[in-house]
């Protein structure tokens, strides 16, 4: 197998060059002629792998901010959340319907030395469905066979009988 060097700089110069993460496109590729098989004898070049490094700063303090809504008509659902960060400290608020026609309102602030703490309020008049009571006459059956006296007779209100 031949290693030959081709270069893509105007220059042409055909000095070796590594071809790490420092190389990049542009710089010299690798050309390999003869003895491949399937590729008859012809010079393939090969491209260098892009590598992308992701550099995390842990100690840069985070930031951010957000706020959503949903207000569903047909389900009834109406909720609200906004959040801000910055650096260890986060403050936010959340609203929601609740069941009872009430919204309840959160509002929020965390941070390493307090720990989270939370106010929680209600706003409205809290509306709860009176239960509709169905009033029904239900017939029972009640079998009467007669009544038994000093033992005569089967069922029914006997003294001395089988009845009760």
């Amino acid at each position: 197998m031949i290693k030959k060097n081709c270069s893509t700089t105007p220059d042409n110069d055909r000095s070796n060059r590594s071809f790490g993460p420092s190389g990049g496109f542009g710089q010299r590729w690798p050309v390999y002629a003869g003895g491949f098989h399937g590729f008859g004898g012809h010079a393939i070049a090969v491209a260098p792998i892009a590598i992308k490094e992701t550099v995390v700063d842990y100690h840069t303090p985070a930031h951010y901010q957000f706020k959503y809504g949903v207000e569903d008509p047909k389900t009834g659902d109406k909720k609200e959340q906004s959040e801000v960060r910055e650096g260890d400290v986060v403050k936010g608020e959340y609203s929601l319907a609740e069941p009872d026609g009430t919204i309840r309102i959160v509002k929020y602030t965390a941070d390493k030395h307090n720990g989270f703490n939370a106010i929680v309020t209600r706003v409205g008049h809290a509306v709860h469905p009176q239960p509709i009571v169905v009033e029904k006459a239900i017939a029972v059956p009640i079998a009467v066979h007669g009544i038994g006296y000093e033992g005569l007779g089967h069922g029914g209100y006997g003294l001395h009988g089988h009845g009760y």
